[in-house]
């Protein structure tokens, strides 16, 4: 199988600017990053914004679940931080450089939106998803045609009937179950795969020696570093 490999900055550039904001995804662009990963969680009233975890506790200092908030109360209690989804699709469309986003769902009921969100950019081609089986099954009932990467953390492989199902572009896999026979299995099989998150540059070389077709790091400058020009 071969492939153009993917440089994927997780939630941005966050040891440069805060994770999964705008400044924090046009750092990673700059720095080289051929995907940005992103969380995407759904205001109370159903707008999909920037967010890994279902408060705004470690990221904003605010105690409040984002359930409890409208999109405007977000924007307010974040001084305009906290993006929306629309608004990161925007800036990838803004960038310079071609890059997309990689769309992570840690709540499933998110996908229907996330989904409709990207349509309605016009987006298609600049978005693809991760996540577990029941978000990554909501996308594709959302989209047919959706690119998904199937986030997987054991060593045992998918069920034949859920990959039939999710019909996923790729496995994405925790790098420290990544192995070559691994790769090599899944390619075989036709998928891609990708690994996260890697940090250091001796687990990205050994990933690269692996043969994984795609690195999701915090640290994308590193792992820029180690690829050919």
């Amino acid at each position: 199988m071969v492939t153009a490999f993917t440089a994927v900055a997780h939630r941005g550039d966050p040891y440069v600017h805060r994770e999964n904001t705008l400044p924090s995804i046009r750092s990673a662009l700059r720095a080289g990053a051929g995907a940005v990963e992103i969380d995407v969680r759904l205001t109370g009233d159903g707008v999909p914004v920037l967010l890994h975890d279902a408060s705004l506790g470690r990221l904003w200092g605010r105690e409040v679940a984002l359930a409890a908030l409208t999109a405007a109360e977000l924007r307010a209690m974040t001084a305009g931080g906290a993006p929306t989804l629309a608004e990161a699709l925007a800036e990838i469309a803004r960038a310079p450089a071609a890059g997309r986003l990689f769309i992570d769902l840690p709540d499933p009921s998110a996908a229907a939106a996330a989904v409709a969100e990207v349509r309605a950019s016009g987006a298609a081609e600049r978005a693809y998803y991760c996540g577990g089986p029941a978000a990554m099954l909501n996308v594709r009932r959302a989209d047919p045609g959706a690119e998904i990467a199937l986030t997987w953390t054991t060593l045992a492989p998918p069920r034949p009937s859920l990959l039939a199902q999710v019909r996923p572009h790729w496995l994405n896999y925790r790098f420290g179950l990544v192995s070559p026979e691994l790769v090599a299995r899944h390619h075989a099989d036709g998928l891609l795969v990708s690994a996260w998150t890697a940090d250091t540059r001796r687990t990205m070389r050994r990933l690269l020696r692996a043969g994984v077709d795609s690195i999701t790091t915090n640290r994308i400058a590193t792992l820029r570093s180690l690829l050919p020009a």
